[in-house]
């Protein structure tokens, strides 16, 4: 007697369901993420043509800094963060190469892919979090223009004003003391001159206001 072969009410082999599933259970997980340009990009393998900078920006303008622990109706971007950044970059050192203030804009820019961590998780996630953060930062770096690693006066620099910023945010949204955010960031030196006071007086945008200036500022540099 010839024996059938059981089918599903599609008339396809259970079989061949199986087979589908351990092939789908096998498959490497996504390491991509689609972006609204249409783009998309690889994570572990970012390559700079896939970047946009309308991609970073509306990215940006929607990560909240200090885990949103701010005050205000909206949290403080990262993309307001940048914006900040750069000009206190361009407070310390007057005259600074607009290469170099471009790259203090974008010295955040993979944490549109990303998102901000604060500090302790980062140090908790340990070198691997790095490295991936690295290479991300070096494919925005050449896909406008810049040099992959920049010089090391150019970081240090940017440092110096990612710090400053810190402390700004923390004693003005995030709640922190003079004292604390001197002792975790230390206390800025060298803000002076014009439009210092202006800096100095934060006040959290909505994500659209947020992402429409940091554009600006990206246009104005490039």
């Amino acid at each position: 007697m010839t024996r059938k072969t059981a089918t599903s009410p599609s008339g396809r082999s259970p079989h061949n369901t199986t087979s589908r599933n351990t092939t789908s259970r096998n498959a490497p997980p996504r390491a991509w993420q689609r972006m609204l340009s249409g783009r998309r990009l690889d994570l572990l393998d970012p390559a700079p043509v896939d970047i946009e900078i309308e991609d970073i920006a509306l990215g940006l303008s929607r990560v909240a800094r200090w885990n949103g622990q701010t005050t205000g109706d909206w949290p403080f971007s990262v993309a307001q963060h940048c914006v900040l950044v750069e000009r206190l970059a361009t407070t310390f050192k007057p005259g600074l190469d607009r290469r170099w203030r471009l790259a203090a804009l974008l010295h955040d820019a993979p944490e549109y892919v990303i998102g901000d961590m604060i500090s302790p998780f980062k140090a908790a996630l340990g070198l691997d979090y790095k490295d991936f953060e690295h290479r991300l930062m070096r494919a925005i770096h050449i896909r406008f223009g810049l040099p992959a690693e920049l010089p090391q006066w150019v970081e240090q620099l940017i440092k110096r004003a990612d710090r400053a910023s810190a402390f700004i945010e923390a004693t003005r949204l995030a709640g922190f003391t003079d004292a604390e955010a001197a002792r975790f960031f230390g206390r800025p030196r060298g803000l002076k001159g014009p439009g210092v006071e202006r800096l100095l007086q934060l006040a959290a945008h909505p994500p659209e206001q947020a992402r429409a200036a940091f554009l600006q500022r990206f246009n104005r540099l490039r």
